[in-house]
């Protein structure tokens, strides 16, 4: 019986883990063993700024660079963390204060920390935008400033799945005279060398595999077809850029070669686990010598829950602190971000974990991948046994 019938198929695990670690890898084999294809998927873990796990899985190797999906708004939202921290920006101070144009049907009155916790109700352009166009967030900021909002500012919440990072950064632009992406190169990713980029350079290029479409067996297709989930919000398709025809494939989004080269903040991150992973441990830690990114009252404050209630777009509920992901399976201090293919990221200051897990191949049916609240469990049980 082949694979696509629902038997598992052999995917070798590479890599290793320190001392005390093994039940993590062992627990990535056994998901990766029981998967219909396989997840082509990296694994890294911090502990107090050292490296404890580092784990990948069938073609994909430790240095395979690939599209993250909207992990990349973890690296988005820590460059905003750090400008608010320095003082170069605030965060209850008006976004025209920085951004005069943005202003029209409530905007004008939207604050910072609004903008960064999802609610000016700018998550697409009436018409969407194309390949080429939602890979510039230049330009899909300046669309989105003379964009009629989908609710009204300020008084409700939604994921701006394609263009939070676009809006924030022409923020961080107007404050800095610098792209969000060349603050973060600066700040960030060069001075610690991670293998997460906003715009891949020639350099790495031989490194990069496109990320890979999602596999389903006839029994999952089967039983999604008969599980009773919830209505589908009529503003989903809109915030993914599926509204417009034909509408965004999100795997030729992250394969796009303009995405790749531009960055775009919100979704167009290449990277691998062990980049995303180094990101978060320095946020929390020290790292390389270099004192935690994060003062611990920042941390706390872009963690703290900032979204009570349902999210209009997604329909989670409690989903943001200041643009990075709640992370109730953790704890009320950690923070992170998801991506579409699978994956996911964060860090917890109170058990100093760092976690970042990247999948090549689309999970099913999308979203955060199921195996990431086996691998948290099993890392934070041997974090806190620590």
């Amino acid at each position: 019986m082949s694979a696509s019938a629902g038997v598992s198929v052999s995917v070798s695990v590479n890599g290793t883990v320190a001392a005390g670690w093994e039940s993590v890898r062992e627990e990535f084999a056994a998901f990766a063993a029981a998967e219909p294809h396989s997840p082509e998927a990296q694994l890294v873990v911090h502990h107090h700024g050292r490296r404890v796990v580092d784990l990948a899985g069938g073609d994909t190797a430790a240095d395979t660079l690939t599209g993250v999906f909207s992990i990349t708004k973890g690296a988005a939202h820590l460059v905003l963390a750090l400008l608010v921290q320095d003082g170069v920006l605030e965060l209850d101070r008006p976004v025209s204060a920085y951004w005069p144009e943005f202003t029209g049907d409530g905007k004008e009155l939207l604050t910072v920390r609004e903008l960064v916790s999802h609610r000016s109700g700018l998550i697409n352009v009436d018409e969407g935008f194309s390949y080429e166009e939602i890979a510039d967030d230049s330009l899909i900021a300046a669309r989105l400033a003379g964009q009629k909002p989908f609710w009204e500012p300020g008084k409700a919440y939604g994921y701006h799945a394609f263009v939070i990072g676009a809006l924030t950064g022409e923020v961080v632009r107007r404050a800095t005279g610098k792209s969000l992406q060349e603050v973060y190169e600066e700040r960030i990713r060069a001075p610690y060398g991670l293998d997460l980029y906003m715009g891949l350079p020639a350099g790495a290029a031989d490194r990069w595999k496109p990320v890979l479409e999602m596999r389903p067996t006839p029994e999952q297709l089967s039983a999604q077809a008969a599980a009773d989930g919830p209505a589908l919000s009529e503003l989903l398709p809109v915030a993914f850029n599926a509204h417009r025809e034909p509408p965004m494939d999100l795997v030729a989004y992250a394969n796009h070669p303009k995405v790749r080269s531009q960055g775009p903040a919100s979704a167009g991150g290449i990277g691998t686990a062990r980049g995303v992973a180094g990101m978060y441990a320095a946020a929390i830690s020290e790292l390389d010598g270099r004192a935690p990114l994060l003062k611990p009252e920042t941390a706390a404050e872009f963690a703290r829950l900032h979204t009570p209630g349902p999210d209009r777009v997604t329909q989670e509920a409690d989903h943001f602190g200041l643009g990075f992901e709640q992370q109730p399976a953790v704890g009320p201090e950690a923070f992170g971000h998801s991506g579409a293919s699978g994956g996911q990221a964060f860090a917890d200051p109170v058990t100093g974990i760092a976690y970042a897990y990247t999948r090549r191949r689309f999970a099913f049916p999308g979203g955060t991948a199921a195996e990431n609240a086996r691998l948290t469990a099993a890392v934070l049980k041997v974090a806190r046994a620590l």
